[in-house]
């Protein structure tokens, strides 16, 4: 399976209601989309995070540029973030936290939000 992590700096705490409702949306739309296997969320204060499984990279990128709420959300990222992080890998199993967070931060890409 196709595995993404996502990372986000919010602007400000208050930042934190429009990213619930955009992430309301995404969320609902997401599984329903062909190809969806599990998804996770956590996050406290100013940083939060996702994890994501696919049955492919194709469903996961055809989702990611073509899903609706998805792309709404990522025009208004700019407005929300200062940072955002991603790393997409293959695996078999679905990670925790502490090892998503880890990859993450050895492994993925980090936008600055400028």
């Amino acid at each position: 399976m196709t595995i993404t992590i996502t990372s986000l700096r919010l602007k400000s705490l208050w930042r934190f209601f429009h990213l619930s409702y955009l992430s309301m949306h995404i969320v609902r739309e997401m599984k329903k989309e062909k190809g969806f296997i599990k998804f996770k969320n956590t996050g406290f204060g100013y940083m939060h995070y996702t994890i994501s499984a696919w049955e492919s990279e194709q469903d996961l990128k055809r989702f990611a540029y073509k899903g609706e709420a998805h792309t709404k959300a990522m025009k208004k990222m700019r407005d929300v973030a200062s940072e955002i992080g991603t790393f997409t890998y293959t695996s078999d199993h679905f990670p925790g936290w502490k090892e998503a967070r880890k990859m993450l931060t050895t492994s993925g890409k980090i936008m600055k939000m400028n």
